[in-house]
Parts: structure tokens; C-alpha cells; sequence
């Protein structure tokens, strides 16, 4: 008698990823290194909290180099291979929103405004990209922001070209962007204010914790019983979030000068970890 082969998949390696700020569409976009990290990491669950595609940037020249199309091709394979995907529409790709009342698919990814992960300790968390708390994203003031969205793109512009030069000197990846976020005050009060906001919604709404993008923070915290927890961005500082299958939660830091070396890996060092009991 002959036996039974019975191919089994590979359990994915985490329950849940979760990415956002990939901005594809814009030089500053970081997607070789997302590529590999998506080759490398597999889940249950894959969300992509927002801003995936810069429409913003698209509207006014047009960019898409190869990589951003493998980018796409890589996320549209884990869903294919049975990943559930979630397309989390932000405030750079809003462009989609227009399509939202046709119950918007692409393939077998699920397009919303916002979503409800449930973890495996059994907790609620809103899965949003976070435009909607920011308090200049009105309508009447939505011109402040394109205004500053300038800014931004210069300081990517200039972000890029130092670090082309740091690694002709052997130097690693050093985002001028993030320490000017973390050394300057104004930046510091909108982020905690922006953290603040989202926690008192959801303890408004009945939820355990918040996850999402649009600051390019990556953070992990605990205010007043809400889990505040942001996967941070695919620009400047190439991070994810991710649920563990017992339901530990932990950033990855997955920096861009991992991809240039002559291995297909990407270094994925936790920057932070939070039990959630």
C-alpha cells in the first residue's frame, strides 16, 4: 500500500499585519523594502491602514517606477494565497472613497473607510487611518494641509539626497524628517494631541484600542485603558505592526539599507512590545 502525501500550507508567521503611509506614487516611498518584508512575513490577516497609494503626488506628476509596481503585485499575491487583506482608505488615496458606495473590491482585497480587528485576546480595535481625527483635515482648512504637505515633500526631497550620500560613506539609513519630529515641540504637542483624540473616540464608541497610520509615528501605548497602537510609515521609517498567534503585539523595524545588501532579507528588529492581557 502506498501513503497518502497531503500537502499542508505553512502556518503564516504571524496572526496579523498591519502597514500603512506607503505613499507608492511619491520618490520618497520606501517599496523595495516593503516587498521584501511582505516576501518574508506572512499572516492571517493583512491590513493596510491607508495612504498606500500618494494620489496627492500622482495628481500633480506622475511616478511609478517598477518597484512600486511590484509593491502592488506582492500584496495582491498574498491575497490571492488565501491572506484576508483590507485596504483602509486614507486621506492621500481619499481618491477611492468615490467608488465606496459600489462595495469597491480589487480582487480579493476589501476597500474600507475603516475596519474592526478582533485580536486574540478577544479585544476590539479600530483599524482607521487616522485623517479623520486630525483636526486640519476639515473641509474648509484642507488647503493648510496641501500647504504643508509641501513642506513635507521638500524635507523627503532632502531626506533622499543625504542618504545617498551617507551610504557612498558606508553610513546607515537616518531619517532627518523623524528627528526633526521627535526635537521639535510643535511636532511633539500634535502628536500627543492627535494620540489623545483617538483615544477618547474610542472610549466614546465602546472600542478596547485604536490602530493606525497617518502621523509616520510608530507607537505603542496604554492611555487611560486604551490601547493606542500606530504601525507608523513606509517612508521615513519603515515599520510595521504586528500581532504575534498569542496575541503579543510588536513593531518591526524594517530599514531600508537592508534591502541593498546582496541577500534578499530584511533585518526585522522589534522597537517595541506590549503584552495585552
Amino acid at each position: 500500500m502506498y501513503g497518502h502525501f497531503v500537502m499542508t500550507q505553512a502556518k503564516p508567521k504571524y496572526r496579523a499585519i498591519f502597514i500603512s503611509d506607503v505613499h507608492l506614487g511619491s520618490r520618497g516611498s520606501q517599496a523595495e523594502a516593503l516587498c521584501a518584508f511582505l516576501k518574508l512575513n506572512t499572516s492571517e490577516h493583512l491590513y493596510l491602514v491607508g495612504d498606500i497609494i500618494d494620489g496627492w503626488r500622482l495628481k500633480k506628476k506622475w511616478y511609478w517606477p517598477q518597484a512600486h509596481t511590484n509593491a502592488i503585485r506582492r500584496i495582491l499575491t498574498a491575497a490571492k494565497r488565501g491572506t484576508d487583506v483590507t485596504y483602509i482608505i486614507g486621506n492621500h488615496d481619499e481618491f477611492l472613497r468615490a467608488f465606496m458606495h459600489f462595495r469597491l473590491n480589487f480582487g480579493d482585497i476589501h476597500v474600507k473607510n475603516r475596519a474592526v480587528h478582533q485580536g486574540e485576546d478577544g479585544k476590539r480595535y479600530l483599524v482607521v487611518h487616522g485623517d479623520m481625527f486630525d483636526g486640519m483635515m476639515r473641509a474648509d482648512r484642507k488647503w493648510i494641509m496641501h500647504l504643508g504637505d509641501h513642506a513635507y515633500n521638500f524635507l523627503l526631497w532632502v531626506n533622499t539626497n543625504l542618504n545617498s550620500v551617507r551610504r557612498l560613506f558606508g553610513l546607515p539609513y537616518w531619517s532627518l524628517s523623524a528627528a526633526l519630529k521627535k526635537r521639535t515641540k510643535r511636532a511633539l504637542n500634535y502628536i500627543h494631541n492627535f494620540e489623545d483624540h483617538v483615544a477618547a473616540y474610542c472610549r466614546r464608541k465602546g472600542y478596547d484600542g485604536a490602530i493606525c497610520g497617518h502621523i509616520h509615528v510608530a507607537e505603542m501605548r496604554d492611555i487611560d485603558g486604551i490601547t493606542y497602537m500606530n504601525d507608523g510609515d513606509w517612508v521615513e521609517s519603515c515599520t510595521a505592526l504586528v500581532e504575534h498567534h498569542d496575541g503579543r503585539w510588536e513593531l518591526l523595524d524594517c530599514r531600508p539599507d537592508a534591502v541593498r545588501t546582496s541577500l534578499p532579507v530584511v533585518k526585522a528588529a522589534p522597537v517595541g512590545e506590549l503584552e495585552l492581557a
